[in-house]
């Protein structure tokens, strides 16, 4: 098994509290609500919400794919750093045995907050990943990112 790590930074005008509350801990019902063509909903399938705990995420009908599972491997409130890895669905493939990611939000200098993320693809055998594979995926995330970023500017008093 070989391990290829991809990390990036970006940053947000939103505070590091209110953006870990929409993006991480109320994504489940936010994501579905502000992009139901990528995300119909998410559900706890084993554990009560922290870490350990196994989520299925069923995809919208513009996605490629159907569902993923994935475990909370570290849940840090008070720090703004969240880590998981996708463990089942479709979107791991026969060359990939899992891929784990760890956000951390800091606060920036203008109020807002820069978004430090390392992914880590867990590849079978002598796989490798290609960086346009990462890249692909990479866009689709930073699309949804967007997504929330947006709202959270449109709707100043949400997830305070």
């Amino acid at each position: 098994m070989g391990v290829f790590t991809y990390a990036d930074e970006s940053t947000s005008v939103i505070t590091p509290p209110r953006l870990f509350k929409a993006l991480v801990l109320e994504a489940d019902t936010l994501i579905p609500k502000i992009a139901p063509q990528s995300v119909k909903g998410a559900e706890i399938v084993e554990g009560d919400g922290g870490v350990g705990t196994i989520k299925k995420i069923s995809f919208g009908e513009g996605s490629h794919y159907s569902y993923v599972k994935h475990r909370i491997d570290g849940l840090d409130k008070d720090n703004f750093v969240y880590s998981y890895s996708l463990v089942e669905g479709d979107a791991l493939s026969d060359k990939v045995e899992k891929i784990s990611y760890e956000i951390k939000l800091v606060a920036s200098a203008d109020g807002g907050s820069i978004i430090k993320s390392t992914s880590n693809y867990h590849t079978t055998g002598d796989v490798e990943i290609k960086e346009e594979d990462v890249r692909a995926g990479k866009e689709k995330a930073t699309g949804l990112f967007k997504l929330i970023e947006n709202y959270l500017v449109a709707n100043p008093d949400a997830y305070n």
